[in-house]
């Protein structure tokens, strides 16, 4: 469906919600998946507007939604809905996530972000056990059970999207074999309760302080360790494993409070369904990053396998999965994936500097380091939102001009290809022990095209190798701009 149109069919949504119209219909970033979302705002109302065209989807968020959040659980109020046209509108949750402190964070593990994830998992125990009460599990789709046939699926995405893609080897036979004999093991615990399933810090919004929880829609009634497994345990987390151990405990200590625990049994099956969902994410990293090469998938490998190497070398899982063990062996032991490792490459001694400039005013900027210059790119060609009065006086980072330059210019294919260039660089100079790349990007006046696309650059590259980074905007910085 078209964006005019879908603007149009949520803008008479929110005026039936709130009896107003709405002044304000701004396209939010997009997500991972198909649902696309705007910002509306009247003079009273406030909105976050949904389309999906997946209607199992769509009824299971909202029903979901609509039942937690009758029993007081942290999830987003649903104003109105109309699914027969795959949109509703939500409350608008602000752009907060866990993942975004997670940036913040830094080489350590702070105390405000440990008290951060302890409320986290109280209210997921809430979520599991309360909100699994009476809930309508027909709504669940593609299973209305994380049982043995969602876990063979998971297993078999890895396999072909993994370790196919990966090229380690495996017999075909001992594998399913060992896949059987872990899922047989997984489900020896208690799996009556709500699983989230995709419990990570992008489905986690911070507001006021508070976590509240969004993207539930893939839920069924499972084991209460998966969701655990997939917050403590999420990549590119990289939570040190004393504090892993603490909010392991700090949850148990909440789910006490709600239902009986064999602490003991809780903890064995816990560091099983910690390797289920490792393997689960694997596969995912397979195919979104060797498969269709997708760097934040790529840089969240070595993380995985970190995680799993840890699990083998501890002996956390008390069953027998001898082919399966050695094909995790052979992964951790391959060189394939080092480029991709953030944290050896924030050991190396490079230094990328990334400057946004006008071609008008001071032209390409001087390489101080003394090599003679780096990479020079041209966003003059890209459609400028400083052509149009409301932009003039905003900038690059400006959210009124990330939107328009997401949605109505080429920078989304153009600073693709620009990553594709900068990255075999800096995977060569941090091989190599070099210490300094230059890239540069230039528009007419250095605010809005060039300033965006050197923050993006820089981004990319803090988050996909933990190199140094030096971003400068040097017309903005004449305006006594700090970085």
């Amino acid at each position: 469906m078209a964006s005019i149109a879908i603007e149009q069919k949520l803008s008479n949504l929110f005026e039936q919600w709130s009896g107003e119209v709405p002044t304000l219909v701004l396209p939010l970033a997009p997500s991972g998946s198909d649902r696309i979302y705007y910002r509306l705002q009247s003079k009273n109302k406030v909105a976050v507007g949904a389309y999906n065209p997946h209607a199992q989807e769509n009824e299971a968020f909202v029903s979901f939604s609509k039942y937690f959040h009758e029993k007081g659980l942290p999830v987003p109020a649903i104003y109105a809905e109309d699914l027969a046209q795959n949109i509703y509108l939500q409350e608008d949750l602000g752009a907060t996530t866990l993942y975004s402190y997670l940036l913040q964070k830094g080489d350590y593990f702070p105390d405000y972000l440990v008290k951060i994830y302890k409320r986290v998992v109280e209210q997921l125990a809430r979520l599991q056990v309360q909100g699994g009460e009476g809930l309508d599990y027909e709504k669940c789709f593609p299973r209305t059970n994380f049982d043995k046939q969602s876990m063979l699926w998971d297993f078999n995405y890895f396999k072909y999207y993994f370790l196919r893609l990966a090229h380690i080897p495996f017999d075909e036979q001992l594998l399913e074999e060992d896949a059987h004999r872990l899922a047989d093991f997984l489900l020896e615990t208690d799996t009556s309760h709500f699983m989230f399933r995709d419990f990570q810090t992008r489905n986690i919004m911070i507001k006021s302080g508070e976590p509240i929880f969004i993207d539930y829609q893939g839920g069924r009634r499972g084991a209460l360790q998966y969701d655990l497994a997939s917050l403590l345990y999420q990549a590119k987390a990289n939570i040190p494993e004393d504090i892993r151990t603490e909010l392991l405990q700090h949850y148990l200590d909440t789910l006490e409070g709600i239902i009986s625990v064999d602490r003991e049994a809780f903890t064995t099956h816990f560091y099983g369904y910690v390797f289920m969902r490792s393997v689960q994410v694997l596969g995912a990293y397979g195919f979104r990053g060797l498969y269709e090469r997708k760097e934040h998938f790529l840089q969240s490998i070595p993380f995985a396998l970190r995680n799993i190497k840890w699990l083998l070398e501890n002996n956390k899982v008390p069953i027998a999965m001898p082919e399966l063990k050695r094909a995790l062996e052979a992964l951790i032991a391959s060189k394939r994936f080092e480029p991709f490792d953030k944290i050896k490459a924030s050991s190396s001694l490079l230094t990328v500097s990334i400057n946004s400039f006008s071609y008008k005013q001071t032209g390409v900027p001087e390489d101080t380091s003394g090599n003679g210059g780096g990479f020079v790119f041209d966003c003059r060609f890209v459609h400028n939102p400083g052509r149009y009065e409301p932009y003039k006086k905003l900038t690059g980072r400006d959210e009124a001009v990330i939107n328009f330059l997401q949605h109505h210019s080429e920078i989304g294919d153009y600073l693709q290809d620009v990553y594709r260039i900068v990255d075999a660089a800096v995977e060569n100079y941090i091989e190599r022990s070099f210490t300094h790349l230059q890239v540069n990007f230039g528009c007419t006046g250095g605010q809005h095209r060039s300033v965006y696309a050197a923050d993006q650059l820089a981004k990319h590259i803090k988050e996909k190798y933990g190199v140094n980074v030096v971003l400068h905007h040097i017309e903005q910085e004449k305006k006594n701009w700090k970085n």
